[in-house]
């Protein structure tokens, strides 16, 4: 099949290659001239796991290219993804005007009849939105008569495991409103793109937009739901000295429950929960209705960012100027350069300014935090002055009075702590992950402070 992508982000790149990769002829549209021209030779703006392979042998076949040529884009695939950026504006809601702009686009342009689909994040009523703003160019064309169907196909992709969510979905949900021929035929053309990945047992849930369109918000609240549940009985569980790893085990184990999304730490980050859980509120707000459940939660995440700041103050009586932290992971999450909303930021900012100095190491996100950390820190002109990035772990850790571990990669599950305690000028960890076995750090000799461990108080070695 033929196909256009609207956007080259991440949920655009990741789609676009996977389709490809199932022998479909996949054309990317962006308006960067300069990104265009960066795919074109095999440059990825984002790190994803396993996607760099795919797109190369993609790229070779023939079956994925790029273009900054909307004219192009639009008459190349029959159905035409809209992938682009949703972010959230001063208010907490979605910002419409690059997926209203990409649809205006398509009405501007087209010659034949289009499935229009709807892949980035958008509140419920875009799918209306977009019908409207396609239409309202074919109006001006006088061409009332050339058919186009607007769904919903909202992505549920983990970052860091992306590719593997799109190859071997769990659910494919897919709004198309109506029983006229265009909507079957629109039911038909997305369950041929969606077949080779949904052999197995039907995958696919089909409904009207306004439910898939919801249904997307809906899953990223309750995901966040969960994390922010579990940190603030993490606080609690340090102050009574409950180890909350024992608890996530007790309650994971209930079937209905479950373990995923119940690990104490920094708070969630990203491109995806902060944004959806404000633009989930923002709907309510506008229909008359306060989600006080989703306040919470934005405000417990908020306030976990900054527990680890309070543990490293309490342990150093509140003075930290001149002392100096090594800090492992920078990214939201593993297997990821997204730093998007990263709890790593906001902590980063605190020590800083809380006269420290910092030593930051991050297997694939440097890049992406030093840019960052020229917003964050844009207010202060000296206080980049106290930050190095590293090349290596050990590297940050030499001297530094202590580590703070902010993301979980698997590299970092495993130090040789003899040498990280001879690297570092005080053997004091602080975990924000929860990597480690405390009863294994004390043998150590070291000082371990994790989240919600129950340890928080311990002496000092």
């Amino acid at each position: 099949m033929k196909i256009t992508i609207i956007g080259t982000g991440y949920v655009g790149l990741v789609t676009a290659t996977c389709l490809a990769e199932q022998g479909n002829s996949v054309l990317c549209l962006d308006i960067s001239s300069e990104r265009i021209a960066s795919l074109k030779v095999g440059v990825l703006p984002i790190y994803e796991q396993g996607l760099l392979e795919l797109f190369e042998r993609n790229i070779a076949a023939g079956r994925l290219d790029f273009t900054d040529d909307i004219v192009r884009s639009v008459e190349h695939g029959e159905i035409q993804f809209i992938a682009v950026g949703t972010p959230a504006g001063e208010d907490g809601a979605a910002d419409l005007q690059y997926v209203l702009a990409a649809a205006a686009n398509v009405g501007k342009h087209m010659t034949s009849a289009k499935i229009i689909v709807d892949k980035s994040t958008v509140p419920v009523g875009t799918g209306d939105k977009v019908r409207q703003a396609v239409q309202s160019q074919l109006d001006a064309r006088n061409l009332n008569g050339l058919g186009f169907k607007v769904v919903s196909n909202p992505e549920f992709l983990k970052e860091g495991a992306a590719v593997s969510d799109f190859m071997r979905p769990d659910r494919i949900v897919i709004g198309i409103d109506g029983a006229d021929a265009p909507a079957e035929h629109a039911r038909t053309s997305m369950r041929a793109i969606y077949a080779p990945f949904n052999r197995n047992h039907d995958r696919l849930l089909f409904m009207d937009v306004k439910s898939a369109e919801f249904t997307k918000y809906a899953a990223n609240a309750m995901l966040a739901t969960r994390i922010s549940f579990m940190n603030e009985l993490a606080n609690l569980a340090d102050k009574i000295g409950v180890d909350i790893e024992m608890v996530r085990q007790g309650i994971g184990s209930d079937t209905r429950i479950g373990y995923s999304f119940l690990y104490a730490g920094t708070g969630y980050g990203g491109s995806c929960f902060p944004k959806d859980v404000q633009a989930l509120q923002r709907t309510a707000i506008e229909n008359g209705q306060e989600l006080q459940i989703l306040a919470a939660v934005e405000n417990v995440n908020q306030r976990q960012k900054l527990v680890l700041v309070e543990k490293i103050k309490n342990r150093f009586g509140g003075g930290l100027r001149d002392k100096c932290f090594a800090i492992w992971g920078l990214a939201f999450k593993p297997d990821t350069d997204d730093m998007r909303e990263a709890p790593s930021r906001e902590i980063i900012r605190a020590l800083i300014k809380a006269g420290a100095n910092v030593r930051l190491y991050d297997p694939v996100a440097a890049r992406e935090a030093k840019k960052a950390l020229e917003l964050d820190l844009a207010d202060d002109p000296h206080a980049l002055d106290s930050v190095v990035f590293c090349n290596s772990s050990m590297e940050a850790a030499a001297s530094a009075d202590a580590l703070v571990i902010l993301t979980e990669w698997k590299v970092f599950r495993g130090p040789d702590f003899a040498g990280l305690k001879d690297a570092l000028a005080n053997p004091v960890i602080f975990d924000g992950r929860n990597l480690y076995d405390p009863a294994l750090l004390k043998d150590q000799g070291f000082e371990y402070y994790p989240i919600g461990r129950g340890v928080s108080a311990q002496s000092r070695t």
